[in-house]
């Protein structure tokens, strides 16, 4: 199974970027969604921005995750 996570870029160097979400950051590729910029929530998988995210969008995906790792817990 297969999960993309919706992260916060932070910064963009060309072609990479650095994102974040919960306390994790990592860099990954932007070759695969053009326009990006800094503040830009992007879908997160395998190591590439795959996706452009609104920030609405984003904050109600982490929402759900955050609830289903809630109840994973309990």
């Amino acid at each position: 199974m297969c999960l993309a996570v919706p992260m916060r870029l932070v910064e963009v160097h060309a072609d990479r970027g650095k994102v974040q979400s919960s306390g994790v950051e990592l860099e990954v590729s932007l070759t695969l969604v053009d326009g990006v910029a800094v503040g830009d929530y992007v879908i997160v998988h395998a190591g590439y921005a795959i996706q452009f995210m609104s920030a609405q969008e984003a904050e109600e995906n982490l929402a759900i995750l955050e609830r289903l790792e809630a109840s994973w817990r309990t």
